[in-house]
């Protein structure tokens, strides 16, 4: 088996580092020796897309998208809107997007180059508070999950306070998707009280291969807390 290889480093928002491997054809991104991403499974994050992009249609569809990764949610939205839609990227480390746009960028297609796609190089919570009511759909996937931060700043944006500022961001029919490496009952039930109908699916890592299970925790706004 040929071995992993750095292909560039940087710093990590918490001070770590992040750092780009890759072996063969296939690429990780690791944070402090651990891997956070690889592109050898990315069926879930497909699956985020597909279940947040249902029913949008129109002229004026908007989506955020929290995470760039390794590009894989990114494209899977873009499948699956008109040509007049707009998905804005939320990355907050530029050599991930500089990774995308580069060595990274064959891999889901070339997200990056779509003309219907703005990146912001900021954190996806400043996006969120200037936002009312302008998204049909926000797919967080910045963290391992709601109590696997790897921002402990983020921390907020999963509590009732953060969720209602999602909802708030949202159009009245809305949806947000959370990407998780597990289950969280509590979370779950947050997205409840903070004025979502939820909905918590598990998904295989690499879609029809398998692989281990990850957790999408859907919430679409309830009308009545539009």
């Amino acid at each position: 088996m040929k071995p992993w290889k750095v292909i560039d480093r940087a710093s990590a928002p918490d001070g770590g580092e992040l750092v780009l491997h890759q072996r063969g054809e296939e690429f990780a991104i690791r944070v402090n020796g651990r891997e956070l991403m690889s592109s050898r499974q990315h069926g879930s994050e497909e699956r985020m897309a597909e279940v947040a992009c249902a029913g949008l249609t129109g002229a004026r569809v908007r989506v955020l998208v929290g995470g760039l990764g390794l590009g894989y949610t990114v494209r899977a939205t873009l499948d699956r809107l008109s040509s007049s839609a707009e998905v804005v990227v939320a990355e907050l480390v530029p050599a991930v997007v500089a990774w995308n746009q580069g060595v990274l960028a064959p891999l889901a297609g070339r997200p990056l180059e779509d003309p219907r796609v703005k990146v912001e190089t900021r954190d996806v919570g400043e996006l969120l508070r200037e936002a009312e009511g302008h998204y049909d759909a926000v797919l967080l996937d910045v963290d391992n999950g709601p109590e696997a931060l790897t921002q402990e700043d983020n921390r907020w944006l999963y509590g009732e306070r953060g969720l209602a500022r999602l909802r708030r961001a949202l159009k009245p029919r809305g949806v947000v998707v959370v990407w998780s490496a597990s289950p969280d009952r509590a979370f779950a039930r947050r997205l409840e009280r903070t004025g979502f109908d939820t909905e918590v699916v598990e998904t295989p890592a690499r879609g029809k291969a398998g692989g281990p299970l990850h957790t999408l925790f859907i919430g679409r706004v309830r009308p009545s807390a539009a």
